[in-house]
C-alpha cells in the first residue's frame, strides 16, 4: 500500500515557503553551505537542471532518478514536458522525508530532504509529480486555489499509474481513502475561497475527478480530462501565466466538445453543491474493503474508470528514449 499522502498545514506553508525564498537569497544559504551541484535531464525536447545540496542524505543518482520519473509521469500524462527549461532545486532540512515543495510560475521548484530521507521515500513520493503539474496551468486568482491545487493533486496518481510507477489499484485506493475529506463540513461554505486545505486539496480533487469521468461518459471515451489540459498549456497557459478562471473554463470544454468544466464549476465552486462519493464509487466499479481495491466491470461507469488510470503505451517509450544510466535520464554533470 502506498503511504498516505499529506499535505502541510496552512502555518506550515507559510514556513515552507518563507524557508525556500530564504534559501534563494543571495546573502542566504548560498553564503553558508558550498555552491549546490547541477545535472541535466533531457525529457524530449525539454531540458530540466536538477541542482542538489551538497548535504543532501541521499546520493545524487537516486536525486536525478527521483525527479526523472516525476517528469516521465508528467510527460506520460501530457504527451510532453509541460515547459522548455526548469530548475529543480533540492535543499536539505525539514521534518519530513521530502517536504516544502514550491513551484515559481514555469521557471523553477523548489523542495526539501530531510535527514531521515531515505530511497523508498523518493520511489514512493508524490511530492515532485504533483510540482511538476503546477508548471501546466495557469495561475488563478487566490479564491480558486483549490482548482489549482485540486488539479495536481488528482493528476499525480493518475499520472503515475499510466507510466507503470504504480498500479491502478493504488491510485483508487488513494481516492477512496482520500477525497471524503474533501467533503464540506458544518460552516466550510463553498469550495470558491475556501481556507481549510482537506477542500482546497481533496474539494479539487473531487472536482477534477468529475469532470474527467463525465468528459469520457458525455464522449464515450473519445475525450477524458487530458485533451482539456493540454489545449490550456497550449493556449499558453503555464504556471507563469495569470489567466482569470472563465478562460480555463472555454478552452477546456471548447477541447472536449462539452461544457463539463463550466457545468460542475458552477455546481461546485460558488455554491455548496452536493456529491455523493458512495454512489460515485458504485457507478465506476471501484470497491474498498479493509484497506483493498477490486474492480466490478460490470458498473455503468467502468470502462471510463479503466480508461483514467489505464497504462499508457507511450510510457515504455518516454523511458526507454531518456534511460541511460540505471533507468534515469541522459543527466550530464556540469
Amino acid at each position: 500500500m502506498p503511504p498516505e499522502k499529506t499535505f502541510p498545514k496552512p502555518d506550515q506553508l507559510l514556513k515552507n515557503l518563507l524557508l525556500a525564498i530564504s534559501c534563494l537569497a543571495v546573502a542566504g544559504c548560498a553564503s553558508r553551505k558550498p555552491a549546490a551541484v547541477g545535472q541535466v535531464i533531457q525529457i524530449g525536447s525539454s531540458s530540466i537542471r536538477v541542482e542538489t545540496a551538497p548535504d543532501l542524505p541521499l546520493p545524487r543518482a537516486a536525486i536525478i532518478e527521483w525527479v526523472h520519473r516525476g517528469a516521465v509521469a508528467v510527460t506520460t500524462y501530457l504527451g510532453r514536458f509541460p515547459v522548455k527549461e526548469l530548475v529543480v532545486r533540492v535543499h536539505s532540512g525539514g521534518w519530513e522525508p521530502v517536504g516544502g515543495g514550491v513551484t515559481h510560475g514555469a521557471s523553477s521548484i523548489d523542495v526539501r530532504l530531510g535527514r531521515s530521507a531515505r530511497a523508498r521515500d523518493l520511489k514512493n513520493d508524490w511530492v515532485m509529480t504533483h510540482e511538476m503539474f503546477h508548471l501546466a496551468f495557469p495561475t488563478l486568482n487566490r479564491r480558486y486555489s483549490w482548482m489549482m491545487e485540486g488539479l495536481s493533486d488528482y493528476l499525480e496518481p493518475v499520472a503515475r499509474a499510466r507510466a507503470g510507477q504504480w498500479s491502478a489499484q493504488d491510485a483508487w485506493r488513494e481516492f477512496v481513502e482520500g477525497l471524503p475529506q474533501g467533503l464540506p463540513e458544518p460552516g466550510d461554505g463553498v469550495l470558491d475561497g475556501s481556507s481549510r486545505r482537506e477542500r482546497i486539496y481533496w474539494g479539487g480533487n473531487i472536482y477534477w475527478l468529475l469532470v474527467d469521468a463525465s468528459i469520457r461518459a458525455q464522449t464515450n471515451n473519445r475525450r477524458g480530462l487530458e485533451d482539456a489540459i493540454r489545449a490550456i498549456l497550449a493556449a499558453g497557459g503555464n504556471g507563469g501565466a495569470d489567466w482569470p478562471i472563465d478562460r480555463v473554463l472555454a478552452i477546456g470544454d471548447k477541447a472536449t466538445g462539452t461544457t463539463v468544466l463550466k457545468d460542475l464549476y458552477e455546481q461546485l465552486g460558488p455554491q455548496p453543491g452536493h456529491v455523493d462519493l458512495d454512489a460515485l464509487w458504485k457507478k465506476l466499479g471501484v470497491q474498498y474493503s479493509d484497506g483493498n481495491i477490486h474492480f466490478d466491470d460490470r458498473a455503468p461507469w467502468s470502462k471510463y474508470r479503466t480508461a483514467i488510470t489505464a497504462r499508457s503505451p507511450a510510457s515504455g517509450d518516454v523511458i526507454h528514449e531518456h534511460d541511460s544510466i540505471a533507468r534515469f535520464a541522459r543527466a550530464q554533470a556540469l
